[in-house]
This record gives C-alpha cells, sequence and structure tokens, in this order.
C-alpha cells in the first residue's frame, strides 16, 4: 500500500475523502433466539510452560493446552444449544475447551460433557468465586479461568488436580500470579 494513501486515510483534516451515508436503519426486532458463540485463542507456549511433574491431571492439562495451541472458548445463552456446540467443536477436533460462566446451567452442560468426551480437557471459564469453582471441580473440570487473578479460587485450586489459568495484563499481575501458584496466565486483551 502507498503510504501517501494511508497517510491520506488516517489524516482526514489534510486530506478531503469522500463522506461515508449513514448506516441504513437496523431492523425491527424480532423473537429473541438462543445464540452459541465459539471462539478459539491461540498461542505458542514455550516448552518452559509446562512444570515437569509426576505426569498429574494438572500436567496433563498443561500439556494438552500447550500441544493444541487452542482453547476454545463457548457462550450461550442456552443450555442444550451450548452442549450441541460443545460436542460439534469436540467432534471437529478441539481438545481443549473452556465453557463461561454466564452459559446457563454451565455446571450441567460440563458433566453431560464430562461423560460423552472423558479425554477432553474441558473447563469453566470467568470463574469468580469459591463457590463457582467448587462446583466446576465437582463437575469435572479440568481447568478453571478467569479475567483477573482471584486469590481465594487460586488458593481453593491449589493441592488438587485442576489447573488455574488467572487472568493478567502487566507485569507485576503476571509476577503476582506466579508467585500465587500459577503455572500458565490469560493475558487480557490490550487496547490502544
Amino acid at each position: 500500500m502507498d503510504m501517501g494513501a494511508a497517510s491520506a486515510y488516517l489524516s482526514p483534516s489534510r486530506w478531503s475523502l469522500p463522506l461515508i451515508p449513514p448506516p441504513s436503519p437496523s431492523p425491527p426486532p424480532q423473537e429473541s433466539i438462543p445464540f452459541s458463540r465459539v471462539s478459539c485463542c491461540s498461542s505458542r507456549l514455550s516448552s518452559s510452560a509446562v512444570t515437569s511433574g509426576s505426569g498429574s491431571s494438572k500436567t496433563a492439562t498443561l500439556s494438552a493446552i500447550q500441544s493444541s495451541g487452542i482453547i476454545a472458548c463457548l457462550r450461550s445463552s442456552c443450555a442444550e444449544i451450548a452442549f450441541e456446540a460443545a460436542s460439534a467443536a469436540l467432534d471437529g477436533g478441539i481438545s481443549v475447551l473452556e465453557i463461561t460462566m454466564s452459559t446457563p446451567g454451565v455446571f450441567q452442560v460440563l458433566k453431560r460433557l464430562v461423560e460423552a468426551y472423558p479425554a477432553a480437557f474441558l473447563g469453566v471459564g470467568t470463574v469468580l468465586s469459591v463457590a463457582d469453582a467448587i462446583n466446576a471441580m465437582n463437575a469435572g473440570a479440568r481447568f478453571l479461568m478467569s479475567p483477573a487473578t482471584v486469590k481465594d479460587v487460586m488458593n481453593v485450586v491449589q493441592g488438587t488436580e485442576v489447573l488455574y489459568i488467572p487472568g493478567v495484563m502487566t507485569p507485576t499481575e503476571i509476577l503476582c500470579a506466579y508467585n500465587g501458584g500459577a503455572s500458565i496466565v490469560k493475558l487480557g486483551a490490550l487496547h490502544e
């Protein structure tokens, strides 16, 4: 792309640009339809992210995340659609899947998925309380994720075979999560 063209687009005060017509009005609201969304986050983790261990479930989960390079994230407005979407993702080759706490019946959906896909690495996301962490672990979660480092959740998971992935944004938060026992962290979105 010609840099002059790029600056013309980025600096409207210097260049005369055509006006963009306003968007057409949105259609009238219709009956609410349950939705489901699966998004995937991919990263290449260094081999040092996987701690050497005794072959624990926590180590296996960390290894699965590393080898797959992806954690599919499922958010749905309906439990049955969540189960169907998760089943489709798992049948399609996803091996690590997170179901968010905002999904109705998240623990029941997780329990059904654990029974149907015992080899999959299934977890719960947006875990913000000890009660939710315990319910997720009782339903069979192999990992828990949070948008921030929730010390109470981190403490309740320590000593179990469940991997906790706290959310962080700054080097200080990464260090605090690491010092609290985190083996891996979820880097929050950075916006300009």
